[in-house]
């Protein structure tokens, strides 16, 4: 079974995408220099759409370890295999070790590469429909509703919106002889 795995933050503080000011001046935005934040780690299956989601306080070896405990519990007796790039937490030598003890084989993504992991397209569009431009009472808040706003896209929109029905899917050839149709 192939996963492309990612993670990304959140910020209580919104990404500001759009605003208003006079032409030619330069708008003000305040912030307190504190900023408000979680880690969503999340895993996509790459042939049916089914996510799963942890989220983190921060982004480390234990974080992402517990999120590998997570995937093996959902697929306990299958081959696994986990695409995903060289992020600290995930090249930590324990995270190696766990990944080596669960049977989850590691394929690492070439570096500088965020274009090739379908996750990146599924968290921007998240952040635009939810995040950017809006300011929510509390970090939490913010984060249930990006959860259930990606938990509500059904697979066939999921796989859309990350790019893997894309006929120009780089993982297109091998996603097909796994499904057992054309490439």
């Amino acid at each position: 079974m192939l996963l492309v795995e990612d993670e990304t933050d959140l910020l209580l503080f919104p990404p500001l995408r759009a605003g208003w000011a006079l032409r030619g001046l330069p708008r003000e935005v305040r912030i307190s220099g504190q900023n408000a934040r979680r880690v969503v780690f999340g895993a996509m299956n790459l042939c049916t759409g089914r996510r799963w989601f942890l989220v983190r306080d921060h982004r480390k070896a234990p974080d992402f370890q517990e999120f590998l405990y997570l995937l093996h519990g959902h697929y306990r007796g299958w081959h696994l295999a986990l695409l995903l790039d060289e992020d600290s937490s995930h090249t930590a030598n324990r995270s190696l070790e766990l990944a080596d003890e669960l049977s989850i084989k590691l394929i690492w993504l070439p570096n500088r590469s965020p274009n090739l992991n379908p996750m990146d397209r599924l968290w921007g569009q998240g952040k635009d429909m939810v995040s950017a431009n809006k300011q929510y009472a509390t970090i939490d808040d913010q984060v249930d509703r990006f959860l259930r706003y990606l938990e509500s896209l059904s697979a066939r929109e999921t796989l859309h919106t990350a790019g893997v029905l894309s006929k120009d899917f780089w993982l297109r050839s091998v996603l097909s002889k796994d499904l057992g149709g054309p490439a």
